[in-house]
């Protein structure tokens, strides 16, 4: 479609050119021919024979006339055929070229579907590959290998089908691009100098065979000869060509498959990395897999190991496999793919080739012997002429034919040889990507059998450390089992100690609940009491007055004997509550009891914990050497040991200072026993509060012991969590701190950014200011121009009488310049407005990425949240951090209330991006400040907020700025307005010249027939270059009109970008909470390279547009070059336009220079934002990893956990199969235990109120803290604040349960215990003895276990010292042959520098000898110069003589000029004698500052090496010492574990004697077993308790794992979405360049109409041709009607004659009946004029008339008029036909001109033909020129033939045989361009 178009346009294009040429020449010639016609009654002529001359005259000039047409006719007819002829073979060249391309285009779609059949391939391998290395991975450290593989086909293929696509891509879709229109027109170019130089081939062999001798035909055959074999030559040569070409492509093809084996091989080297990675992390996880609990799963670790070694073995194999695959791959991949299908096509080609060849030869072979033929027959017959002139034709025809053959031929070569090219140049690709693949694979093998080598040595090493290991594995697996025992021991006595204490805590609470309760019913009886004594004293009143009365005495008596009961009834609740006192404090005596026996089991317990710290310490000690990864969780446990110690002594200080407590308020209730009622009620109060204080202390220490107790429970699971988390702190604090530095940093970046918009924003108001002056500037010249048109008009009057000779070129010299400034204007628009665009999308694409990072930063947010949550959980046991943490988010939510109400202050309005953008940026910093918790120094936020008020005032005075602007430009546009008006008056002076010009053509009169003639032709040139003007000048405003419907079309593109960027706007206010982490430079590249694209592709259509834009002005040129002075006046309405178009075009290229600015300066700021941001969310990753890093540490212990969990089950199992000899003293334990808990049902209903009221406070106390932390204007702290009231709540209910739990646990144990007790005495005794035997037995143990691992650990340090011997002999050796090497290096240098100084020694002796030389050539130059001046001066002698001796000494005078002649040439050729020898001394001192440096450097290179040689001796030697230290220190080592081993044997044997011994005792004792029943029971149940806890942490894991899935999968989808995005916006692009490819196929269709309206133009040609045949006819008729009508004229005349004799003295009837209908057709207005000229005609007095008419006046309208008619009505009025005028007929009717008529023959004026003819002159010209009487003389006739049919041929309405020429009234607005269609329609 492109590449036709394009041949098209070229092609037709100067064709195009000479039928519009043609065309405008044809229309004017016709418009003139028709405006002669009809301006044929203008003429005036007296008599008949002058008039038959001048007939005869017009026809002379009509033939000629139709003579020229007949030629332009015929001249146009050669034009069309030739169009034609070139249109069809246009058609067979696009036909060809189509079917050309349809075959390339089935070749490239079988080439891509090879392709897509490799990459397919490719891919499946890929798949195969990545399967077998996650089948062989054994942990989850894979590499992405598919991406890798992916990406790589991807790009080879893309790489492969780069060409071909780019091939045919015009003709594949209907995009017609630029490119392709400006491609086809190149190829059509290069076709048609093809052509040409076949044509001229064709001349040259025309040439050649036309030669007559036979001579001639034997040097024509010896040509054809020569040019037959250079041709052969040419051939050969291609075809080497070609196979060279075939061996690069099989090269290339190689190199590409070499290339895609190293990618391959690098990925199995890759892959074999991290197996080793795996291998060592596994080594050193066995390594360092210590500990005690490690030490218990040695065989599950064996296992695993086993595993892991099966796992690797699979994996080599599978490794080995691939290999094998990929060699096979590599072998297989060149041979067949590649080389088959290029070979197979390559060789077709060739075979093609050789075929055509051996063609050709066998013609050349055939023509030689014709031509051998010929010329013995030339020899044999010379007189045969006819012959040989049959033989020339046919031997022509030959000749023909084979050239025909020939350009088949070399259209197939060509069309070959552009294939060969581009499958050469895939070829080459792949044999380079084959090559490179095949040079990867083998390094990529040579390496991986290598790597396999050093695995096969490391499993090996590997096996025997595992042997080794098997063996120590089953010497400590007995060991193991006897030291397990003891530590189970050791746990349950531990436990055992834990559960006393809680039932000891039981026990106090359950003393302070019972207390509470005293209390509450003794302040509740002294309430009553106090009640009592009030009503005994008003008692006592009342028997005190009533003891007058006696008839009361006896109601109180009665009463007095209630209240003595009332008071007995006290004095009885009173006993009853001093013996519950007496029973509370026997209770509590109990409880001192319990509490000192619990304080020498404490003591106890810290005596066995201290032997333990000081075992620990021992071992630790032992292990430092070795093991430093256990320092840090041993270290660990020993703080946790110490704060537990500690806790455990804060606890017994405040218990003895509760019992003291206790014993002072029992001394103070004894005390108040004695004391009086008022004095125990204060003394009560007094303690009720001191109770409620200790209450509070006593529910806090009860907090505080549950918390430690659980903390004591989990010390061994969260030693490792509690790790992490204190890590994680103190990462957090790291973070936090680099944080608020990255803080502070942007926020003086702000402030800078800030500081530039401002300047930014003041030099834009400058750039206005200045754009405000131009307007003003151009104003001032529109009103010079102004008056420079006015100037022009006034010259333009002066110059209307006389006739204008030649135009003034100035207003199309104007015309041009502004068309060229349009064309400008158009181009840098249009180039702004892509521009504008491409920013806009880059714009677009960076907001989408700017949301992408917001929504990842979100996410990445939230998981910040969760860890936040999560190390809030771990933190909730340090109370002090939680309360800092409080005050800093409590600071920081001032901080953000602070900057919320500076936000809602600082929303500027929505034209200043930039200043929104950095108030976004505040905000999210700040916002993110708050979610971090960190605060911010209150002076930084002031100044921020001080700088944003600053900035809003600044963009409050530039929106000033800016109104004012526009005002001025509302004053520009006011001032246009103006300059329309001055255009219209221009316009109206135009018509009025135009009028002027009229009357001066038709006021020529009969007496000026050759000034008449004269002024014709400059009109008919004129009117030709007016009409030449007026179709430029539609051309030009009809792409004025679409430039104005492009530029209205691309503001409205505008308004909606600007909509859209509004919208994005306030999308960014919403999101300004966020700030965006992830600025994607690859997104940023490829829109880089979008835009670099398109703006290449603009530049091309500005290009071709100003190429058109020139052509368009040459047009004008050489039309304006034509036209003459008549365009002037209509030029002038498309010159205001043109004008107005200038200007809006200016304004808006400033605008659209502006808006390129500001989105440039955005893209900049957006892409700093996005480096900004990519750092943060790099930041954020880390943080995530370290994250998940601790998740996945969680799992691992929790396996742990399990794994524990399962062997003490294992254990319990085997217990409970020993103690079942024991089950009949539990069914009696079980019986009494049932009776217990009958009785403690009731009471267990108290601890459960006490539970609950312990829980209320501690909700109370948590909720109101996260309500202090939590913002309130917040959103997301809110949602924060919700989801951890929810974990607290949860959390909560479980410690609600287990308190439940507990406290029944130790009801139950408590009641067993006081009935038990008596048992458990004697119990006692022999459990302290078990205790103290297991005690020792573990310990043993203990010392055993570590004493092995140290001896693993240090022969595994022995090996590893050992390896590292030997390589560092290795290095020590390889350093020392570098040294030899160096010295050898060294004594090379000094040879060269002893050599470089000989050198620089021979410079130096040729520097002194070319100085030498110097100056003796500087000596000569002084010589020389002495001499030049001594010339000179003698010169000036001979000079002065010459003058002195002129006349006389010719001679002397020649020679002397000789003389100084020869002197000046020896003068010149010392000259350059100097210059060389200056050249010479320059190069000599250039070699000799070169060698100096040489030598310098050789000097420095010296030095180098020589202390590098120093330096390397020092390393040797450091290393040869450290190496004999790290000897020494070995042998020291080995010689000290040998003794520790010898110690480690003997202390096995002391152990095992022991635990024999301890075994006997413990035989004997099995009745101990009943209590460690009751206690494995408890530790079922704590270890339940722990699995509970350790599900709900699972549960807690699996919730944030989901979160975390959650999580990517919004982030996956917002890829998606981002994707999606990206297919819209190229979808989008799609449209857009789909209507770009409609408005070229529309603009297509409209050259074609131009065409058709061509086609029309020149078939009303045709027929025009035809009407000038039916008008010769016509005037051939017309010539007999003049001959009959030259007699009616005479004959008229004689009648007239006779009339005028007859009635000179009479009234015609017809005066009468015109004055009769005059006085109707008048208006009533000028009624009695006409009546005053009919008295005057009737002979009646003027005063008469007056008074007449008077009376009329007042009778009425008319009645002597209406009696006349007798009363018929009105009959309706005849209207006269009107016609176009430029006059005042417009205005007169026909009646009022026969008023005036009559009234110049009334008032005495003679009435002769001359009058008669000037008043016929004067109404033809009033009303129209074309109806004007044909005769003046017979002015009556005149009328009344224009009245009829008859007369005159030109008189009458113009019949339909006649083309209708009708003269339109053309106003200046009207187009030409409408005419001339209107008339060829016509």
């Amino acid at each position: 479609m492109s590449s036709w178009l394009g041949g098209l346009g070229s092609g037709l294009g100067q064709s195009l050119g000479q039928v519009g040429g043609s065309l405008s020449s044809l229309t004017g010639q016709i418009s003139n021919f028709t405006k002669d016609m009809l301006l044929e009654g203008v003429e005036e002529v007296g008599d008949a024979a002058t008039e038959l001359q001048v007939s005869n005259s017009r026809l002379a000039e009509v033939e000629s006339a139709y003579a020229g047409q007949k030629s332009e006719h015929d001249r146009l007819k050669k034009l069309h055929t030739e169009l034609e002829e070139k249109l069809e073979a246009s058609e067979i060249q696009i036909k060809r070229q189509s079917a050309e391309y349809r075959t390339l285009l089935q070749q490239k779609d079988v080439e891509i579907s090879h392709l897509k059949a490799r990459q397919t391939g490719l891919q499946e391998e890929v798949q195969k590959l990545q399967q077998s290395a996650q089948s062989a991975s054994v942990g989850p450290a894979v590499l992405p290998v598919a991406t890798t593989s992916s990406t790589t086909t991807s790009s080879s293929a893309s790489s492969f089908l780069s060409r071909p696509s780019g091939s045919h891509q015009g003709f594949h879709g209907d995009e017609m691009d630029l490119s392709d229109v400006i491609w086809s027109q190149q190829e059509i170019n290069r076709l048609s100098t093809e052509v040409l130089r076949l044509e001229a081939e064709v001349a040259h062999w025309r040439r050649m065979s036309q030669a007559p001798t036979a001579g001639g035909a034997g040097n024509i055959d010896q040509g054809e000869i020569l040019k037959l074999q250079r041709t052969i030559k040419e051939l050969r040569e291609e075809m080497i060509h070609e196979v060279d070409e075939h061996q690069h492509e099989l090269a290339a093809l190689q190199d590409a498959q070499r290339q895609k084996m190293a990618d391959i091989t690098r990925r199995h080297r890759e892959e074999l990395a991290e197996y080793e990675e795996r291998i060592e992390e596994l080594e050193e996880h066995i390594q360092s897999g210590g500990g005690v609990q490690e030490q218990e799963e040695k065989s599950l670790h064996k296992a695993q190991l086993d595993q892991e070694i099966q796992a690797l073995r699979k994996a080599l194999t599978a490794a080995e496999n691939k290999i094998q695959t990929l060699k096979s791959l590599a072998e297989a991949k060149p041979k067949e793919e590649v080389e088959h299908a290029d070979i197979l096509e390559v060789n077709t080609i060739i075979g093609a080739l050789r075929q055509e060849k051996e063609i050709l030869e066998q013609e050349k072979l055939n023509l030689q012997e014709r031509l051998k033929v010929a010329e013995e027959q030339i020899a044999s017959s010379d007189g045969a002429e006819p012959s040989e002139a049959e033989l020339l034709e046919v031997l022509k025809t030959e000749l023909e034919r084979r050239e025909k053959a020939l350009r088949a031929t070399e259209e197939e070569r060509d069309t070959l040889m552009s294939e060969l090219e581009e499958l050469d140049q895939q070829n080459q690709e792949a044999t380079q990507h084959m090559i490179s693949v095949k040079e990867q694979l083998s390094g990529q093998l040579k390496e991986a059998e290598a790597e396999l080598t050093r695995l096969t040595a490391q499993l090996n090493t590997t096996k025997d450390q595992k042997r080794a290991l098997e063996q120590e594995l089953e010497t400590q697996k007995e060991k193991m089992s006897q030291s397990a025992f003891t530590l189970n021991d050791l746990h349950m006595g531990k436990q055992q100690l834990e559960s006393t204490v809680k039932e000891l805590k039981d026990k106090l609470g359950h003393a302070h609940n019972q207390s509470k309760e005293a209390r509450r019913e003794i302040s509740e009886l002294k309430k009553v009491l106090q009640e009592r004594e009030e009503q005994l004293s008003t008692t006592k009143a009342e028997l005190s007055q009533a003891g007058d009365k006696q008839s009361q005495a006896q109601g109180t008596g009665e009463e007095l004997a209630r209240k003595e009961r009332e008071l007995s009834d006290l004095r009885r609740e009173l006993e009853e509550m001093k013996t519950s006192y007496d029973k509370v404090m026997s209770e509590d005596y109990e409880m001192k009891m319990e509490n000192r026996r619990l304080k020498a089991e404490n003591e106890q317990a810290t005596g066995k914990m201290e032997e333990q710290s000081r075992q620990m310490k021992e071992s630790q000690a032992a292990l430092n050497r070795t093991v430093r990864e256990k320092d840090t969780r041993v270290e660990a446990l020993k703080l946790e040991k110490s704060e537990l110690e500690g806790e455990l002594r804060q606890a017994e200080t405040l218990l003895a200072e509760q019992t003291k407590q206790y014993q002072q308020t029992i001394e103070e209730l004894t005390r108040a026993r004695s004391m009086d009622a008022s004095a125990l009620q204060t003394e009560h109060e007094r303690t009720i509060k001191l109770n409620q204080e200790k209450e509070m202390e006593i529910s806090q220490l009860k907090r505080d012991l549950e918390q430690l107790a659980s903390d004591h429970r989990d010390t061994n699971e969260m030693l490792s969590i509690t790790v992490a988390g204190q890590k994680q702190l103190t990462d957090l604090l790291q973070e936090k701190d680099i944080f608020m530095e990255t803080l502070k940093q942007n926020a003086a970046d702000l402030q800078l950014e800030m500081d530039h918009k401002i300047a930014a924003m003041t030099k834009e108001a400058q750039a206005l200011k200045q754009a405000s002056e131009d307007k003003d500037k151009q104003l001032g010249g529109m009103k010079e121009d102004n008056s420079h048109l006015k100037e022009e008009i006034d010259r333009l009057r002066d110059q209307q009488s006389r006739p204008q000779s030649l135009a003034e070129p100035r207003t199309l010299d104007i015309i041009t310049e502004l068309e060229t400034e349009i064309s400008q204007l158009k181009s840098s628009k249009d180039g702004l407005e892509k521009e504008v665009q491409t920013l806009r999308r880059t714009m677009e694409e960076q907001q989408a990425s700017l949301l992408l990072s917001q929504q990842s930063l979100q996410v990445q947010q939230t998981e910040l949240e969760q860890a936040d949550a999560r190390h809030q959980q771990t933190t909730l046991n340090y109370d002090r951090l939680i309360h800092a943490r409080d005050e800093e988010i409590a600071h920081l939510q001032q901080t953000v209330d602070r900057l919320s109400e500076s936000q809602g202050r600082a929303i500027s309005p929505p034209v200043q991006e930039e200043v929104i953008l950095q108030e976004d940026k505040t905000q999210t910093l700040n916002q993110e400040n708050g979610n971090e918790k960190h605060d911010l120094s209150k002076v930084e936020i002031e100044r921020l907020v001080k700088g944003i008020k600053e900035k809003e005032t600044e963009i409050s005075q530039l929106n000033e700025k800016n109104l004012s602007l526009t005002m001025q430009l509302d004053q520009l546009v006011v001032s246009r307005d103006e300059v329309g008006k001055l255009s219209q008056m221009i316009l109206q002076k135009d018509l009025e010249i135009q009028s002027l010009h009229a009357r001066v053509s038709m006021g020529g009169g009969g007496g000026h027939s050759q000034d008449v003639m004269f002024l014709q032709q400059q009109l008919q040139a004129y009117a030709v270059e007016r009409e030449q003007v007026l179709s430029v000048l539609n051309e030009k405003t009809r792409e004025n009109s679409q430039l104005r419907s492009d530029y209205h079309r691309i503001m409205d593109i505008m308004a909606g970008k600007e909509a859209a960027l509004l919208k994005l706007q306030q999308e960014n206010q919403r999101l300004s909470n966020m700030s965006d982490p992830s600025g994607n430079q690859e997104m940023f590249k490829e829109t880089i390279q979008n835009l670099s694209r398109i703006i290449r592709e603009k530049d091309i259509e500005i290009d071709a547009l100003t190429q058109k834009c020139q052509t368009l002005v040459t047009v004008l040129q050489s039309s304006g070059g034509e036209s003459g002075a008549a365009s002037g006046g209509v030029n002038s309405n498309q010159f205001e336009e043109l004008l107005q178009d200038r200007d809006t075009l200016k304004q808006q290229v400033k605008k659209m220079e502006e808006w390129k600015q500001q989105v440039i300066t955005t893209v900049k700021n957006m892409q700093h934002e996005s480096a900004q941001l990519q750092e943060e969310l790099i930041r954020l990753q880390g943080q995530v990893s370290a994250d998940n890093d601790c998740s996945s540490k969680l799992s691992v212990d929790y396996t742990r956990l399990i794994q524990s969990y399962e062997q003490k089950e294992r254990r319990l199992g085997s217990l409970s199969q020993e103690l079942a000899q024991v089950q009949q003293t539990i069914c009696q334990l079980s019986t009494t235990k049932d009776v217990l808990l009958g009785k403690l049902d009731s009471v267990a209903q108290t601890p459960e109120a006490a539970a609950a009221q312990a829980s209320g406070p501690f909700l109370t106390a948590e909720a109101p803290s996260h309500q202090m932390a939590s913002p309130e204007n917040n959103e997301n702290l809110q949602d924060e604040l919700v989801s951890l009231r929810a974990l607290l709540a949860e959390k909560e209910n479980i410690i609600r349960t287990l308190q439940e739990n507990n406290h029944l646990l130790s009801n139950s144990a408590s009641a067993s215990e006081s009935e038990q007790r008596s048992q458990a005495e004697e119990a006692r005794q022999v459990r302290e003895r078990l205790e103290a035997l297991q005690r020792s037995v573990r310990e043993k143990d203990l010392l055993i276990k570590t004493k092995g691992d140290q001896l693993s650990q240090v022969s595994e340090a022995l090996r590893n010292r050992e390896n590292d011997n030997e390589v560092l002999k290795q290095a020590v050796t390889n350093l020392k042959e570098r040294a030899l090497i160096l010295e050898m290096d060294v004594k090379k240098l000094k040879e060269e520098n002893e050599l470089v100084a000989a050198r620089s020694l021979e410079k130096g002796s040729e520097f002194r000898a070319l100085q030498e030389t110097n100056m003796q050539v500087s000596l000569l130059l002084r010589e020389k110069e002495f001499e030049l001046s001594a010339m000179s001066e003698k010169a000036a002698t001979v000079e002065k003589m010459l003058k002195d001796k002129e006349q006389g000494k010719c001679g002397e005078l020649n020679q002397l000029l000789n003389e100084l002649k020869s002197m000046q040439e020896k003068a010149v050729a010392f000259q350059q004698e100097r210059d060389q020898m200056m050249m010479a001394l320059k190069q000599k001192q250039m070699e000799t500052s070169a060698v100096q440096a040489e030598l310098q450097h050789m000097r420095d290179k010296e030095q180098r090496l020589n202390l590098e040689l120093e330096r390397l001796r020092n390393h040797l030697l450091e290393i040869e010492d450290s190496y004999t230290r790290e000897a020494l220190a070995a042998e020291d080592r080995e010689t000290e574990l040998r003794k520790r081993v010898a110690l480690l044997d003997e202390r096995l044997a002391t152990s095992s004697s022991a635990v024999e011994n301890a075994s006997q005792q413990a035989s004997m004792q099995v009745e101990s077993l009943q209590e460690q029943l009751s206690g494995v029971v408890k530790q079922r149940d704590d270890a339940l308790v722990k699995l509970h806890t350790s599900q709900e942490q699972v549960n807690q894991y699996a919730v944030s794992l989901s979160n975390l899935q959650m999580v990517l999968e919004q982030f996956q989808q917002e890829e998606k979405a981002m994707y999606s995005a990206e297919l819209e916006k190229n979808r989008k692009e799609k449209n857009e360049w789909k209507k770009k490819a409609q408005t070229l196929e529309d603009q297509a269709s409209a050259l074609q109409m131009n065409l058709d309206e061509a086609n029309a133009a020149l078939e009303s040609a045709s027929r025009l041709t035809d009407q000038l045949d039916v008008k010769e006819e016509q005037i051939e008729e017309l010539k007999k009607q003049v001959d009959v009508r030259q007699e009616m004229l005479e004959e008229a005349q004689r009648k007239l004659m006779n009339l005028l004799n007859s009635t000179e003295g009479k009234i015609d009837k017809i005066l009468m009946r015109n004055l009769f209908l005059g006085y109707f057709h008048t208006p009533k207005t000028k009624r009695s004029d006409v009546l005053r000229l009919m008295g005057s005609v009737l002979g009646l007095s003027r005063e008469d008339v007056d008074k007449m008419l008077e009376e009329d006046g007042r009778h009425g309208v008319t009645g002597w008029m209406s009696s006349w008619l007798g009363g018929r009505g009105a009959q309706s009025v005849p209207n006269t036909p009107q016609r176009p005028t430029t006059g005042q007929g417009l205005n007169s009717s026909f009646s009022e001109m026969f008023v005036k008529f009559l009234e110049t023959e009334a008032s005495g004026a003679a009435s002769n033909t001359a009058a008669g003819a000037a008043a016929g002159s004067k109404r033809g010209g009033d009303s129209n020129p074309f109806l004007a009487p044909r005769s003046a003389a017979v002015p009556l006739l005149g009328a009344a033939s224009a009245g009829r049919s008859g007369g005159h041929l030109l008189m009458k309405p113009i019949s339909d045989a006649l083309p209708t020429f009708t003269p339109v009234p053309v106003s200046a607005e009207a187009s030409a361009g409408a005419v001339l269609k209107d008339l060829l329609k016509q």
